[in-house]
């Protein structure tokens, strides 16, 4: 991209529709994209979400369109290595064989002897082998505990350093004039790296200790706090039913407060579905209908923001 060319674009589209900087922005609003990456959006890539396409180009021209009302931006990278729980190399059966991708691996696939955490994984995590097989066994009892999804291996995605883990090209483009506009510094949050467990929330791990107690990743409580503080939090990305919806169910736990300030953007994010192996189509729109029965608003990107539902108070109601 020709940053320097975007950079002088974006300082003269503000000059001419009278943009101020958006410190000075009275109702104060976040746009928060949760893993628009090549990896799960662009075709050819390792998870792509089926609708990505649509849904990114859709919302570039959100993000032009509303250049003046967005505060600032938040977008989240799933970021991860070869040797990760949800990863072939991490695992592997009684005959040393790694599993193949998406593999429901269960608790007691992992106390059979089904699936063990591969020698390999051990020395490169220098981590012991009874800590390893413990481990693992914990977790997906907790998973399972936890009534979300058994243990998946994913095929290899979001490499950290790889195109697939860059944010998709003309949404970075659109971030970057928005910035440069706007005089906004975009806040880019990593996660995911830790090898002994999964980040599909960009607000904390699925489990959060290991077989010992000991503390693997702490809750991204600063996230949330600085979530809180704006009038309007709109949320896109993918995919709907798993990292946008689990990121939503955090923050709503978390802070239940922000609800009646939340705007999903429902033609901006879609399910993972269309591979011929996984349809998770009925529990993404089941989680968004949770999320409007809990005051947040499901809305379009092609819907005028003003009109949305309280935009319009937002600012007087957190003054």
């Amino acid at each position: 991209m020709p940053y320097e060319e975007r950079a002088r674009e974006a300082a003269a589209w503000a000059r001419e529709h009278g943009f101020r900087p958006a410190a000075r922005d009275e109702r104060r609003v976040c746009l928060v994209l949760i893993d628009v990456q090549n990896t799960f959006c662009t075709p050819g890539f390792e998870l792509v979400v089926e609708g990505a396409v649509d849904d990114n180009r859709r919302l570039c021209e959100f993000v032009y369109a509303n250049l003046g009302l967005i505060t600032q931006i938040v977008a989240t990278l799933d970021t991860h290595q070869a040797f990760q729980i949800f990863h072939a190399a991490f695992l592997v059966d009684g005959d040393r064989r790694h599993p193949e991708p998406y593999t429901l691996v269960s608790a007691a696939d992992v106390e059979a002897g089904r699936w063990r955490v591969s020698d390999e994984a051990c020395e490169t995590l220098g981590i012991e082998p009874e800590y390893a097989r413990r481990h693992l066994e914990r977790y997906a009892r907790t998973l399972e505990a936890g009534g979300k999804f058994a243990l998946t291996v994913w095929p290899y995605h979001a490499l950290l350093g790889g195109i697939g883990h860059a944010l998709v090209s003309a949404v970075e483009e659109a971030i970057f004039f928005h910035g440069a506009a706007r005089s906004s510094q975009a806040d880019f949050q990593i996660k995911g790296r830790h090898p002994l467990t999964e980040h599909y929330s960009a607000l904390g791990p699925e489990v959060t200790t290991g077989p010992d107690g000991t503390t693997l990743v702490e809750k991204n409580r600063a996230l949330v706090e600085k979530l809180r503080s704006f009038d309007a939090v709109v949320v896109a990305g993918q995919a709907k039913s798993h990292c946008v919806a689990w990121t939503l169910e955090d923050l709503l736990r978390e802070a239940p407060d922000i609800a009646e300030r939340l705007y999903l953007l429902e033609d901006c994010t879609s399910p993972v579905a269309g591979t011929g192996l996984v349809d998770f189509t009925a529990e993404a729109d089941a989680a968004f209908e949770r999320f409007a029965a809990a005051g947040a608003h499901v809305v379009r990107s092609t819907d005028p923001v003003l009109a949305w539902p309280g935009i319009l108070g937002a600012a007087k109601a957190r003054a």
